[in-house]
């Protein structure tokens, strides 16, 4: 036991999370080591850095970090402000992990490859507890842990196009026609989007991002247009619930959104399941594939696939994990982040209780612990992080005094043309409730109950969404 005391915990990636669980061990005096696979500290965030948030940043800086940034001279930002992704990192994350107590701690280019316990596979049970981690990087480096602390994330595993979860015909094929979630559509890839027909498919606010910038291209590059497919029949959930919505950008999406499609700068698919994808005369026909079993086809120059994403926990096949068989969550975890009961901001407080695996001493945390779960929010990974490390210290009853302070339907971004002044291509916002302002919460109302004209081409099955309320 000594051994293992005398050896550091283990935090993979530091991206917000990460980063978190970082200033939480430092300041419990526990030994630790970040590893991120990128060359920065929020990697995978500056890939979305031209999107803005809908949480203002005081839901987006965790309190133990805040503590030793503000020991620093940090100066902290308009906490009531809506951040890019570039900002989330450029004025939060890089200073922090620039900071003494954590730099010297952090190792970049750093891929883990599998965890283990030294000498002894997932079926060995004896003395499991008293071993060590082993964790294996992709360079061969090994490295030994007390504890790990995955904060890994999701982004780097994308939900493919197949409605059934499993790629669409040809979906490999057709990579050269394929954007992921988020492209940015305004400013590196206009020139991929400009006078081109785009097909984004997906109901979460990914996808809403995308169809907002490619409108906006559509106003200055002739020629451009956007179509929006969704499996379900209705796209009031994507919609929200636009000025009763107590984060106002998140709410302005939404009737921006509905604006364009009402107007017909954005034409709507409701029933359309992906079955098949193939390179045509340089452009890539969509097989759809209704509820009856009869198809029919789309030609596009390109496909945004907003479809969210899965986690992969191949790297911890040797460890034993109690994974719920829907959510791909901890067991105790899934019923509590189910998209079909919960938003973001429903979500209950939980922590250590609910993160814990049969593999005592690891904690997938962050956007990974949600699973295929998108209600997540950076203000939930923050307290799971703070009660992890409270039990790793063994202070139990911190750990397990679980609290969360959540808009009540929390999300994840917001178009990346808001600005502090709330304009937008379809009208000034209430100046009361400028877009880049966020205020306390509520669900309520807004445009759902305005009768929507769509061009269906056949009704989903029940429950078939292409993303949740926050993908």
């Amino acid at each position: 036991m000594s051994t293992m005391n005398g050896l550091p915990v283990v935090v993979i990636g530091a991206g917000p999370v990460g980063l978190a669980a970082a200033a939480h061990l430092h300041e419990r005096g526990i030994a630790f080591t970040v590893l991120e696979a990128g060359d920065t500290p929020g990697a995978a965030v500056r890939q979305w850095g031209h999107v803005r948030v809908f949480s203002p940043w005081r839901y987006n800086i965790d309190p133990a970090a805040r503590r030793i940034l503000d020991e620093a001279g940090w100066v902290a930002p308009d906490l009531e402000a809506l951040p890019t992704g570039a900002e989330l990192v450029g004025d939060y994350l890089q200073p922090l992990a620039q900071l003494p107590q954590l730099k010297p701690h952090l190792r970049y280019g750093a891929r883990v490859e599998a965890i283990s316990r030294l000498g002894l596979d997932r079926l060995r049970t004896a003395g499991r507890e008293s071993t060590p981690f082993l964790i294996r990087l992709a360079d061969g480096d090994e490295l030994l842990a007390r504890a790990v602390i995955d904060a890994s994330g999701t982004w780097g595993t994308p939900n493919v196009l197949g409605a059934s979860g499993l790629p669409a015909r040809g979906e490999s094929t057709v990579a050269a026609f394929l954007e992921h979630a988020l492209p940015d559509v305004l400013g590196a890839a206009r020139d991929r989007f400009a006078g081109r027909h785009t097909l984004v498919v997906g109901a979460g606010h990914s996808a809403a991002n995308t169809l907002l910038s490619l409108a906006e291209l559509a106003e200055s590059a002739p020629g451009t247009e956007v179509t929006w497919a969704i499996r379900t029949a209705s796209p009031s959930r994507t919609y929200g619930g636009g000025d009763a919505d107590a984060l106002p950008a998140r709410g302005a999406l939404g009737s921006r959104l509905r604006a364009h499609v009402d107007a017909g700068r954005i034409r709507l698919l409701t029933g359309f399941s992906v079955h098949a994808l193939t390179p045509t005369d340089g452009r890539v026909s969509v097989v759809v594939r209704h509820a009856d079993g009869s198809e029919e086809s789309v030609t596009v120059d390109r496909i945004v696939a907003a479809t969210g994403f899965r986690p992969d926990h191949s790297i911890a096949a040797e460890l034993r994990l109690d994974l719920d068989p829907i959510m791909g969550a901890t067991r105790a975890l899934a019923p509590l982040i189910d998209p079909n009961e919960h938003s973001c901001g429903t979500v209950p407080p939980h922590g250590v209780n609910e993160l814990t695996h049969p593999e005592t001493g690891y904690y997938a945390v962050g956007m990974k612990a949600y699973g295929r779960a998108p209600t997540f929010l950076m203000a939930t990974g923050y307290e799971q992080v703070r009660s992890v490390v409270a039990a790793l210290a063994g202070d139990w009853a911190a750990a397990r005094d679980v609290q969360l302070d959540l808009p009540e339907t929390g999300v994840c971004n917001s178009n990346p043309a808001d600005t502090a002044t709330g304009d937008s291509c379809c009208g000034p916002a209430p100046a009361a409730e400028p877009a880049a302002r966020g205020l306390a919460t509520g669900i309520s109302g807004g445009l759902l109950s305005t009768p929507l004209n769509l061009v269906t081409l056949d009704a989903a099955p029940a429950g078939a969404q292409a993303g949740g309320c926050c993908s």
